[in-house]
């Protein structure tokens, strides 16, 4: 069975790497080439997860009652934390 094709590019391909870079590189070539593919595959995840939670956040926001109140009193929430908001809500209500 002769090897037609693709099948000589990916031959002569192999042939070239082993030659370039010896057979002891070889298991160093697959070892970086895999991390290469799993850091891809983390960033990919990581940013579908970023633009889920960034969709949930904000309908888990609307329906925090501490947030409800906050914006009810007219106080900005963006960029603090519970606490923080909290504290303004207390400040607020007991100064009427």
């Amino acid at each position: 069975m002769a090897v037609v094709g693709y099948e000589w590019l990916i031959v002569i391909g192999i042939l070239v790497v082993v030659f370039l870079w010896g057979p002891q590189k070889l298991p160093e070539l697959a070892k970086s080439i895999g991390l290469a593919k799993k850091e891809f595959e983390k960033a990919a995840k990581e940013a579908t997860t970023t633009a889920t939670t960034a969709t949930g956040t904000t309908s888990q926001a609307a329906t925090d009652p501490l947030i409800v109140a906050a914006r009810e009193l007219g106080i900005s929430t963006e960029g603090k934390t519970k606490e923080e908001i909290a504290k303004e809500i207390a400040e607020k209500s007991t100064k009427k």
